[in-house]
């Protein structure tokens, strides 16, 4: 079939669209368009943030504290499971931003960056206390490849109360530290899987591996009958 062919084809194909279709059509194009410019803002934002942190400016690091701190925090709660640990680290993982912003590129988002941090600073300060690291815990099966549905509904959809937040919240806290670490950038944190690869230094795979047997973990927890008060 020639060019000019496919190209009456095409052109025959486009007339006999339903207007719902068109629509449609129309729509995809909108959203890859909307998509486009957020991306692009996005990356705006972290190119600002990054100019920032290379400037010392301190009115960056107090936008960025307001922004960020909470989430860190949490993270470093679930993490650590200790909530002076979780505060000693809160506090050099901001002085970290400080000390080394210049390294900071924004190619990638600044919370990944910042979550990476806290999570070396995690690991070096578990080895000064001579116990066993995140890097160095031993997986409690072993770890390979897994596919996972990530269009199904995870175990956090269900619970919306502030009373079934905390089942979760004690529930991830009887997890093995690799799978709760993992499940808290996912779903509490809303990290990609390749960007908590990048928190993790682990291999996308490894990443995948470790979701999906936290879910599996945590699911009979959550699904188990709460208590009856009366």
């Amino acid at each position: 079939m020639t060019l000019k062919r496919l190209q009456e084809n095409f052109s025959r194909l486009r007339v006999f669209l339903p207007q719902a279709g068109v629509h449609s059509l129309d729509s995809m194009a909108a959203t890859r368009s909307n998509t486009l410019i957020q991306t692009e803002q996005a990356q705006a934002a972290n190119a600002e943030i990054a100019a920032g942190l290379r400037r010392h400016d301190p009115a960056v690091m107090e936008q960025l504290i307001e922004l960020y701190q909470h989430r860190l925090f949490r993270y470093l709660l679930f993490l650590t499971g200790s909530r002076d640990q979780s505060q000693d680290l809160f506090q050099e993982t901001w002085l970290r931003v400080l000390e080394r912003g210049s390294q900071y590129n924004g190619r990638a988002r600044f919370d990944t960056w910042m979550f990476a941090i806290a999570r070396n600073l995690m690991i070096d300060q578990t080895r000064k206390r001579a116990m066993i690291s995140l890097d160095e815990a031993t997986d409690p099966e072993k770890e390979r490849p897994m596919e996972i549905a990530m269009d199904a509904p995870s175990p956090f959809d269900h619970f919306h109360s502030q009373e079934q937040a905390a089942r979760v919240g004690h529930a991830l806290l009887t997890l093995h530290p690799l799978y709760r670490e993992v499940l808290v950038l996912r779903f509490h944190e809303e990290l990609s899987l390749e960007e908590i690869a990048q928190v993790s230094s682990a291999p996308l795979s490894t990443v995948k591996s470790r979701l999906y047997r936290g879910m599996a973990a945590l699911k009979p927890v959550l699904e188990a009958p709460s208590e009856v008060r009366p």
